[in-house]
């Protein structure tokens, strides 16, 4: 099986800083883009961040210069750096990688795999 798992959410006062972590486990043979998006109550999911397995970064506008994704191929892991943190930031975010990994009938498969998702609350 593949597994995802989310770490360094929490509370933090505007302009703080959190590192969120997503770490990804099991027989994979392969990872391509991982990124990072968050959903606020009430609303859609929205992309955060894009990192793909040659290091291209893609972002959205609202955090761009104040968040940085980065990942450690050698730990299969995916990182967000959160700095000057906002209210607006208020939500749960939740990584996303996909990858192949080898199945236990034998095959290998290709997926988009969805971290369990971590709450980032920011106020005063």
């Amino acid at each position: 099986q593949v597994q995802l798992v989310e770490s360094g959410g929490g509370s933090v006062q505007p302009g703080g800083s959190l590192r969120l972590s997503c770490a990804a486990s099991g027989s994979i043979f392969s990872i391509r883009t991982m990124g990072w998006y968050r959903q606020a109550p009430g609303k859609q999911r929205e992309l955060v961040a894009t990192i793909t397995s040659g290091g291209s970064s893609n972002y959205a506008d609202s955090v761009k210069g104040r968040l940085t994704i980065a990942r450690d191929n050698a730990k299969n892991t995916v990182y967000l750096q959160m700095n000057s943190l906002k209210a607006e930031d208020t939500a749960v975010y939740y990584c996303n990688v996909d990858l192949t990994y080898r199945r236990r009938d034998g095959y290998s498969t290709r997926g988009d795999y969805w971290g369990q998702g971590i709450q980032v609350t920011v106020s005063s």
